[in-house]
C-alpha cells in the first residue's frame, strides 16, 4: 500500500463521527444492546463491524487528563458505530500526524464478527471442536455455542500506532475465521498513558499515572468481559494477543490484580515483561518533559494544550514504558512470573529472527547511527567492566554490515532472551508456555526477518507487504493463523492433519526447561527444533541482560 491509498483506508474507518440515533432508523438485525447503549454496525460482505465503542463513562479529557479510566455507566441510547475513533496522542518525534487522527478523546474499541452467527456456529464446528466446545450433557441442539474473543493490543512501542491502522481491520481474518470474535483495543499512549507525576508538589493526586495505558487496557477488557456475550463471545474464553509493545503489554497485564478474570490465555508477538522503565527513569524522562514545556507542576501541565504537550514528548522517544511502581506492575516482572503470577494463564510467545534489523531500515543509516549512540551512552555505557567485554565479544562475533552487531545485541536484549526467559519463568512456576520462533525473510538485505513482519500474515493482509517487499506464502500464513485460532479456542496451537491447511500434523509441546523445543515458522518447513540448535540467545553472552530491561 502506498501512502494514498494508506490515506483513503484510513478514511473509510475513520471518516465521521458516531452519533445518536434518536428516530429509530437503523437496521436491528445490526445492533447490540451493551451497559453503556445500543450500538449499530455496519455490514461489510460478510462481516459485522463496530467501530468507535466507548469503554469509559467519561473520556480522559480535561480534568480527567492522568486519572485512571472511569467506568462506563448503564445508557439506554442508541449509537452509530460506523467510525473509528480517533487514535491516541502518541510521541511527537513518530511522524504520524499525517496518517492518524489524534485526539485525547480515545478510549474506543471495535468488534468484529461474522454475520448469521447460529448458522456458522453450526458450519465451522468440525467433530473435534463440536466435542471441546459442548458443555458436558448437553448435545449440538440443546447448546447454545459462544465464540472464543481475541482482544487485540497494538504496539508502537507505548509511543504510536492506534486501532485506525489499516492492518488491523479484521475483516479478512473473521471471513476466513468465523468461529471466533476479534476486539481491537485502544489506549492511552506515550506521556498522556506512561507519565509519573507523584513526585511533583502537586502529584500526589495522580497515583495511577505512571501506568495509566495499561489500566486503559484492563477497563477495556472488562467492558469485553460484560458486554460480548451480546455479540455472541464467550466472556469466560477470551484471548489477549499483541505485538511490540502491545505483545508487552498482554505480558504485563497478568501482573495487575484482579486482571485475570477478564482473559484465560495470551499470545505476545515479539515483547514481553522487560519492556518497562523504573521509577527513577520515568522520574527522569518527566523532569525532560517539565524542562521542554517549561512546567514545574502538574497544574501547570493541565494548562498545556494536549497537542503541544504531544510535541514536546519528542525528548523521551522510545524510552515511555510502563513503570515498574510496585504498584500496578512489580519491581521485578521476571521473578513474579518465577513466583507463579501468571501459571493459570496459557502463553503463547515468540520472536522474529533478526528483530532489531526493522529499525535499521527504518531509521534509515543516520537515523539508526544517531539511535545507536544514544542507546550507547545509555545503561550501554554504565555496565561493570567484565559485562561490558561479554557483550562486546558477542558483538565481534556478529557477521553482516556494520550496524549489525548493535542491532544484533539489541535484538537480543529487547526480544529474543526476555521472551525465552520468560518461556523459561512461566514454565518453572508451573504454568504453560508455548514458545515460537518466526524465520520468512523479505528480499531486503537491511530488513531480512525483522521486528513486525508477521503481521500481515496473521491479520490476513498479503497486500500490506511493503516492509516485506513480497507477501508470504499464503498456505503458510493460513496454517500459522490456525495455530493462533486454535490455542484462542483450545490453549493448544497444535494442529492435526485435518484440520491444518497445509494438509501436515503439526504438534505443538509447551516448552520445557530441559529440551527447550520451539516451533519453528518457517516458510517452508514448519517444524520444531531445540533452542540449542536456533541458538535464538547466547545464554553466556546476553541471557544476563534481561536485569537491565530495555538495554
Amino acid at each position: 500500500m502506498d501512502l494514498n491509498e494508506i490515506r483513503e483506508a484510513l478514511k473509510a474507518m475513520y471518516g465521521g463521527e458516531n452519533k445518536p440515533i434518536t428516530d429509530g432508523s437503523y437496521d436491528q438485525s445490526l445492533a447490540v444492546k451493551c451497559i453503556n447503549g445500543t450500538f449499530v454496525g455496519r455490514k461489510k460482505d460478510s462481516v459485522i463491524v463496530y467501530r468507535g465503542i466507548p469503554y469509559v463513562g467519561q473520556q480522559p479529557v480535561g480534568e480527567l487528563r492522568w486519572k485512571a479510566p472511569v467506568d462506563c455507566v448503564p445508557d439506554d441510547g442508541v449509537y452509530e458505530a460506523y467510525y473509528n475513533a480517533k487514535s491516541a496522542f502518541g510521541n511527537g518525534q513518530l511522524e504520524t500526524g499525517s496518517l492518524y487522527y489524534m485526539d485525547e478523546d480515545c478510549l474506543y474499541l471495535n468488534v468484529f464478527k461474522a454475520a448469521n452467527e447460529r448458522e456458522q456456529n453450526q458450519e465451522f464446528l468440525d467433530s473435534a471442536e463440536r466435542e471441546q466446545a459442548r458443555p458436558k450433557g448437553k448435545s449440538d441442539e440443546a447448546s447454545d455455542v459462544k465464540k472464543p474473543v481475541m482482544a487485540w493490543i497494538h504496539g508502537g512501542a507505548f509511543e504510536a500506532g492506534g486501532t485506525i491502522d489499516p492492518m488491523f481491520d479484521c475483516c479478512n481474518f473473521i471471513k476466513e475465521n468465523p468461529d471466533v470474535i476479534v476486539v481491537t483495543i485502544a489506549y492511552r499512549l506515550g506521556v498522556m498513558g506512561f507519565l509519573h507525576l507523584s513526585h511533583l508538589p502537586d502529584g500526589k493526586d495522580y497515583p495511577d499515572s505512571q501506568n495509566l495505558g495499561l489500566l486503559d487496557q484492563v477497563k477495556a477488557l472488562k467492558w469485553v468481559h460484560e458486554n460480548i456475550a451480546a455479540f455472541g463471545g464467550d466472556p469466560d474464553c477470551v484471548t489477549i494477543f499483541g505485538e511490540s509493545a502491545g505483545a508487552g503489554s498482554c505480558t504485563l497485564l497478568p501482573l495487575i490484580e484482579g486482571s485475570h478474570q477478564y482473559f484465560k490465555r495470551l499470545i505476545a508477538e515479539s515483547g514481553s515483561v522487560n519492556l518497562t522503565r523504573s521509577t527513577e527513569e520515568a522520574i527522569e524522562c518527566t523532569n525532560r518533559l517539565l524542562d521542554e514545556l517549561g512546567c514545574k507542576t502538574v497544574g501547570d501541565l493541565l494548562k498545556v494544550d494536549g497537542q503541544k504537550v504531544f510535541e514536546a514528548s519528542a525528548v523521551n522517544f522510545l524510552h515511555q514504558f510502563p513503570e515498574r511502581d510496585g504498584k500496578h506492575l512489580p519491581t521485578d516482572t521476571f521473578e513474579a512470573y518465577a513466583n507463579g503470577a501468571a501459571k493459570d494463564i496459557s502463553i503463547l510467545v515468540g520472536c522474529n529472527k533478526d528483530e532489531m534489523n526493522f529499525f535499521v531500515f527504518s531509521f534509515g543509516p543516520e537515523g539508526w547511527q544517531q539511535f545507536a549512540e544514544t542507546r550507547k551512552k545509555g545503561k550501554f555505557s554504565q555496565m561493570p567492566a567484565d559485562e561490558k567485554a561479554v557483550v562486546e565479544s558477542f558483538m565481534k562475533d556478529v557477521d553482516g554490515d556494520d550496524f549489525q552487531p548493535f542491532a544484533s545485541l539489541l535484538s537480543q536484549s529487547w526480544f529474543n532472551v526476555p521472551i525465552i526467559r520468560l518461556s523459561e519463568e512461566q514454565t518453572k512456576a508451573g504454568g504453560k508456555c508455548y514458545t515460537y520462533y518466526f524465520t520468512p525473510e523479505s528480499p531486503d538485505p537491511v530488513m531480512k526477518c525483522g521486528h513486525a513482519i508477521e503481521l500481515a500474515a496473521v491479520f490476513n493482509h498479503p497486500e500490506m507487504s511493503a516492509d516485506t517487499g513480497r507477501a508470504f506464502d499464503a498456505t503458510f500464513c493460513k496454517t500459522m493463523r490456525k495455530m493462533w485460532i486454535q490455542f484462542a479456542k483450545t490453549g493448544n496451537p497444535s494442529l492435526t492433519a485435518d484440520l491444518s491447511p497445509d494438509g501436515k500434523a503439526h504438534e505443538w509441546p509447551l516448552y520445557d526447561t530441559k529440551e527447550k523445543q520451539v516451533m519453528v515458522l518457517d516458510e517452508q518447513d514448519i517444524h520444531l527444533a531445540k533452542e540449542s540448535e536456533l541458538k535464538i540467545v547466547d545464554w553466556e553472552r546476553t541471557y544476563f541482560l534481561t536485569k537491565y530491561y530495555a538495554l
